[in-house]
C-alpha cells in the first residue's frame, strides 16, 4: 500500500495559511473557531494533507484578512517548492526566529545569529535525533546526558 504525498499546490496553499495565522497572531483553535473546523482539520490543511474547498478557501480568506488569489500566488506563479520561502517559514518556530531576527539591528548580532543557526543545522545528524536536555539529580544539580556540557 503506497502512501499518498500532498499535492504540491495544497502544501503551499496550506503553507501560506500557516504562516498568516502566525502572522496574525491566531492559534490553530482560534483559526479553527472562525471556519468552522477542528484544530486536528487545522492542522491537515497547514501540511497539505487534505485539501480546502473553494468555500472553506474563501473563509480562509476573509479571516486571515487576504483575498483568495493570495493563497495561490507564489514567486513564479507555480507551486512552491520545498524550499521556497513561503515552504520555509511554514516549519515551526521559523516565523517566531525570523521575527526576533528582524528585531535586531547591529550587523554584526546579525551575522552572528546566521552563523549560529547554520552551525547547529550543518552538524546535525541527518535523522531527527532528540535534543540533550538537562536532567535534574536528587540533589537539583544539573547534569547534562553525553553532551559534555557542563552547566
Amino acid at each position: 500500500m503506497s502512501v499518498k504525498k500532498p499535492d504540491p499546490l495544497d502544501a503551499m496553499v496550506g503553507a501560506k495559511i500557516r504562516i498568516l495565522r502566525i502572522d496574525r497572531g491566531l492559534s490553530q483553535t482560534d483559526l479553527a473557531h472562525k471556519i468552522g473546523v477542528t484544530y486536528q482539520q487545522i492542522q491537515k490543511y497547514e501540511k497539505g494533507a487534505n485539501r480546502v474547498g473553494a468555500g472553506r478557501l474563501a473563509r480562509f480568506a476573509a479571516v486571515l484578512g487576504v483575498s483568495v488569489g493570495e493563497l495561490f500566488e507564489s514567486a513564479k506563479g507555480k507551486p512552491a517548492a520545498s524550499n521556497s520561502p513561503f515552504q520555509l517559514l511554514s516549519a515551526p518556530g521559523a516565523l517566531r526566529v525570523l521575527k526576533a531576527y528582524v528585531r535586531t539591528t547591529d550587523p554584526r548580532i546579525r551575522r552572528a545569529i546566521a552563523n549560529l543557526i547554520e552551525g547547529i543545522a550543518d552538524n546535525q545528524p541527518a535523522a531527527k535525533s532528540p535534543v540533550s536536555r538537562p536532567v535534574t539529580g536528587k540533589r537539583g544539580k544539573d547534569r547534562r546526558k553525553d553532551s559534555g556540557l557542563r552547566a
